[in-house]
């Protein structure tokens, strides 16, 4: 663990102060000078274009994690890995670009209620997606390469941040709607310039095919794998975008946007799972490699009640203060998505519950059989989506969103279980759900106190002393035990 855990750690402090600037953002800055609708519009906008870059890519971003272990060292430039990587992705592209131009008339179709605010910035949507492939497919061989860090901050804090510097300048006047539209854009094709950047600077972006690249892996190997996590991965990219999409063309763009800040409120939950994975994913590519089971179902455990111990902290100090937050954007439109973040919050605790089961899938000689289970989930997830969000509006959404990760989630652990006898539960993982359960309890029913940032204060606080001091005591999380008895002995 410790290259995960110096990478972990590294990546957990960016991706947290990510998470400040990025709260301030949705719940301070975009809500307070956008309106529901410009925001449903940008979500609509990265949601058409984070489709467009996961079909350009073909899957070469996780084909180039699963496959770098057999390039790295291999001559100069790791055999030419580099322009193996971006090149198929660069001419899927192309094909993808002319769709979504021609594809405009029914697009703008689906919108018709707001296609006067999407038709002007429809063109920024292929923008973006060129951006977000790029700096996805940068990321994925810094990541290869244990270069994790950079990336995190560039994507974590450096887009947000100037996303906030627009956001901003349109709130002085000094950019119309229009001008924060094109910033929008500006800030993502400055975060794929500066992984480029970066590459160089460690002496590792070299463009320059070789013939070797072909002799370490057969490209039709590496296309079989790419095809195969591209079909997989829909189900990922349905997850993220389809509810947006969907519920700004059932509704509007107006309520797109409230279930957006939903959506982001909910997504604090997300950050240590994420910081964790960026390192997991070449990580367990070694195991597989290395044919270490012992140490793989190791890892499998230890992350799940890393997990659950983080995760369950964070659902209910988020939960128990969703009055909090939406009393700071002051914008009663908005708490019309709390239904949502609760949902939400329970979907995503149980998919970073499920530990890291998706990686080890879509890692392992079996990966094939991961296309079943993320292809069906993605028609369902569909389907949900058009089923509940006529019917339940917002909540429905949420309702979809929480039901796919669990299926997901329930099929993939199944899977890794009855192919490889590996499972991720151990005896303290309800004990650590038990915990929390009564520590929620206790908060629930403290008083309120009038002001808003002294009630988060006195329920952060409880809510930390009780979690804290039942873990201690129920002796379920190793790493908090050593972490306390090293406070201890500074004390003395």
């Amino acid at each position: 663990m410790g290259i995960v855990q110096r990478q972990g750690l590294r990546n957990t402090l960016i991706s947290y102060a990510g998470l400040v600037i990025g709260f301030v953002n949705t719940t301070v800055v975009l809500p307070r000078l956008l309106t529901p609708a410009q925001i449903g519009l940008t979500g609509v906008l990265v949601s058409l274009a984070t489709i467009g870059a996961q079909l350009a890519s073909v899957g070469f971003a996780s084909t180039g994690m699963r496959y770098f272990p057999y390039f790295r060292g291999q001559g100069r430039n790791h055999a030419g890995f580099l322009p193996l990587l971006l090149g198929l992705p660069m001419l899927g592209f192309v094909v993808v670009a002319g769709l979504l131009w021609l594809g405009k008339p029914l697009v703008l179709h689906w919108y018709a209620k707001d296609a006067a605010l999407l038709g002007p910035h429809y063109l920024v949507a292929i923008g973006l997606a060129a951006c977000i492939l790029l700096y996805s497919l940068q990321d994925a061989f810094l990541k290869a390469l244990y270069h994790t860090a950079f990336s995190s901050f560039v994507q974590e804090v450096l887009l947000r941040l100037l996303i906030v510097a627009a956001a901003a300048a349109y709130g002085l006047g000094a950019l119309s709607f229009e001008g924060f539209v094109l910033a929008y854009l500006g800030a993502y094709a400055l975060v794929a310039l500066m992984l480029s950047l970066y590459l160089m600077a460690i002496r590792e972006f070299n463009l320059r095919p070789t013939r070797a690249a072909l002799r370490v892996k057969p490209l039709r190997e590496l296309l079989a794998y790419g095809g195969f996590v591209l079909l997989s991965n829909i189900s990922g990219t349905v997850l993220l975008t389809i509810d947006n999409l969907m519920v700004g063309s059932k509704l509007s763009l107006a309520a797109a946007g409230i279930y957006i800040i939903a959506t982001n409120i909910s997504t604090a939950l997300t950050m240590p799972f994420r910081a964790l994975y960026k390192t997991a994913f070449p990580l367990i590519a070694e195991y597989w490699k290395e044919g270490n089971m012992a140490r793989l179902a190791d890892f499998y455990q230890r992350t799940t009640r890393l997990n659950t111990l983080l995760g369950s902290y964070l659902a209910i100090g988020i939960a128990l203060n969703l009055d909090f937050i939406y009393g700071i954007i002051n914008r009663p439109a908005y708490t019309a998505g709390t239904t949502a973040v609760l949902l939400l919050l329970a979907g995503r605790l149980f998919d970073g519950i499920a530990g890291v089961n998706g990686i080890i899938v879509a890692t392992s000689p079996r990966y094939r059989f991961d296309l079943i289970f993320n292809f069906t989930l993605a028609a369902a997830t569909v389907a949900l989506n058009w089923l509940l969000i006529p019917r339940y509006g917002l909540a429905g959404a949420a309702v979809a969103y929480c039901l796919a990760l669990t299926g997901i989630n329930l099929a993939r652990t199944w899977f890794v279980w009855r192919a490889y006898g590996m499972q991720p539960f151990d005896a303290r993982i309800p004990r650590i759900l038990a915990v929390a359960g009564v520590a929620a309890a206790v908060v629930w029913f403290l008083p309120s106190l009038p002001n808003l940032w002294l009630n988060l204060l006195w329920r952060g606080g409880v809510l930390t002393l009780v979690y804290g001091a039942g873990i201690l005591l129920t002796r379920t999380a190793p790493e908090l035990e050593q972490l306390w008895a090293k406070v201890l002995r500074l004390k003395k």
